[in-house]
């Protein structure tokens, strides 16, 4: 019961629970709060991390429920700062189907290798990592331009920013989980 009730782990649950929280109150239009829950969480996810390193909290569940809760808040996210018929001004579709598909890319692809492998070792990369953040920052300076006004000039940069890194990741994680398969039949 200790490995799984750790402070690392418990700050990915809190995460997951804001999730819905974040999602209601996008859709009602309460933006204002909807940025404070969302960075919030956004907070949670670095803690999570620093946490499970530095008081060496690693579970076998957090491995698995991190990034997990990473990709449901930001699909959410993105999904919901899409959709049309609100006074906000949504991320644009291309740019939520870009993430999504390297996300459900990323997910098929290490479900069929585990199943023909049997290869389960998948780690973060570095530019996945970098992905995320610029995801979590996209979000959170959507909802700060539709909030405050502020960053409105800068959401076509921004946009193309994130479309280039996801993609980036996403070729990268191709590679990179191409070498952590081979290394392991070595």
């Amino acid at each position: 019961m200790t490995e799984v009730m750790t402070v690392a782990n418990i700050l990915t649950l809190i995460r997951l629970v804001l999730i819905p929280v974040f999602a209601l109150l996008t859709v009602e239009e309460k933006l204002s709060t909807a940025i404070v829950v969302f960075v919030i969480a956004a907070i949670t996810d670095l803690l999570d991390g620093l946490t499970a390193r530095y008081l060496h909290q690693s579970t076998s569940l957090g491995r698995i429920l991190d990034p997990v809760a990473d990709k449901v808040m930001l699909v959410t996210a993105f999904v919901i700062l899409t959709l049309p018929g609100h006074t906000y001004r949504p991320i644009p579709l291309w740019l939520t189907v870009i993430v999504i598909s390297r996300d459900l890319f990323i997910v098929l692809g290490a479900a069929a290798i585990f199943l023909t492998t049997n290869f389960r070792e998948f780690r973060p990369s570095l530019p996945g990592k970098v992905s995320t953040c610029i995801q979590f920052l996209t979000v959170t300076v959507v909802l700060a331009a539709n909030t405050w006004g502020l960053f409105l000039d800068q959401l076509r940069w921004l946009y193309g920013v994130t479309f280039a890194v996801t993609l980036f990741s996403g070729i990268h994680y191709i590679a990179h989980a191409a070498r952590l398969v081979e290394s392991a039949r070595h």
